[in-house]
């Protein structure tokens, strides 16, 4: 067992030699669609509307519905709105999403969507038995969908056990999102070699906001401009990299998504690159070569 600390060395981004973008560019935003598979037998793998007498029904049909909002209208206002802002994000899909919703999949991919592998539906990771297999099959069910091969990983729920990461190496894939421990790119050892740790959120994202806090509909955009303001200053001296994690029954909500649109407003007035997370390992793995 290889505890996390025995993975990556400590370093400060404050203490390091400076990371220089292409340009004009100051900084990274990484812009992550979470999109998901929650099978209607288990669980729901979270709840807006809270079951009567605290007991979990299955089905949960209040919870899927609303998940089901997510994929049937959420979804394409996301599109359209990283569409007009000019930005190509990366999607965190549970790969059974390209069987059960071909039409969403098929979407994101004309659109030139990144594909991250997301396991292949929502749940605890911890719970699977083979994860092995599990990590396999989500990798080759994408490939099998958009004829290209995934190269990143995101736990669901960002969650590992310890061999998660010697699992996802040896499946080939060569950076993932589950650390939200910094923010530049770290490399990590892992069983099968090194594999590229990506600056994801767990506060620049709509679940911890929304569904978490509870927070009001304008909280993603009033808190990611905080957030975007000290980055994009501290990248005056070295690059950091700003992530932002939605889910299109949150963000894709009615009242929610002129927010999200006013975001982009906003950071397309500075110097940045709207890159995906093969961009950003390619920059990165180009300037610190992994050891």
């Amino acid at each position: 067992m290889t505890l996390p600390r025995e993975r990556l060395s400590y370093s400060s981004p404050f203490t390091r030699p400076p990371l220089r973008l292409p340009g004009k560019a100051r900084m990274i935003v990484w812009s992550v669609v979470n999109i998901e598979e929650w099978e209607i037998t288990r669980p729901m793998a979270r709840q807006l509307s809270q079951p009567p007498m605290g007991q979990t029904p299955i089905p949960d049909m209040p919870n899927w519905t609303w998940y089901e909002y997510g994929m049937r209208v959420g979804f394409w206002r996301l599109l359209r709105a990283l569409a007009h802002a000019g930005v190509t994000p990366t999607m965190s899909i549970n790969a059974k999403v390209c069987e059960t919703y071909p039409e969403v999949a098929a979407a994101a991919r004309d659109a030139n969507w990144e594909f991250m592998a997301h396991a292949y539906v929502q749940m605890p990771i911890q719970q699977i038995e083979d994860q092995r297999a599990v990590i396999r099959q989500s990798v080759e069910v994408i490939e099998k969908f958009t004829g290209k091969r995934p190269s990143g990983w995101l736990g669901p729920g960002r969650g590992q056990t310890f061999h998660t990461l010697d699992f996802v190496t040896e499946c080939g894939l060569t950076w993932f999102g589950d650390w939200i421990l910094d923010d530049q790119p770290l490399w990590v050892k892992t069983a099968h070699g090194p594999i590229l740790s990506l600056p994801y959120s767990a506060e620049i994202n709509d679940i911890t906001l929304m569904i978490s806090h509870h927070h009001e509909s304008d909280v993603l955009l009033k808190r990611t401009i905080d957030a975007f303001d000290r980055l994009y200053a501290e990248s005056a001296e070295s690059a950091r990299v700003m992530a932002i994690g939605v889910h299109p029954y949150v963000t894709g909500a009615a009242h929610r998504i002129k927010y999200f649109e006013q975001l982009y407003d906003y950071i397309n007035r500075h110097d940045v690159v709207h890159w995906t997370g093969q961009q950003i390992y390619d920059w990165y793995a180009d300037l610190v070569p992994a050891r």
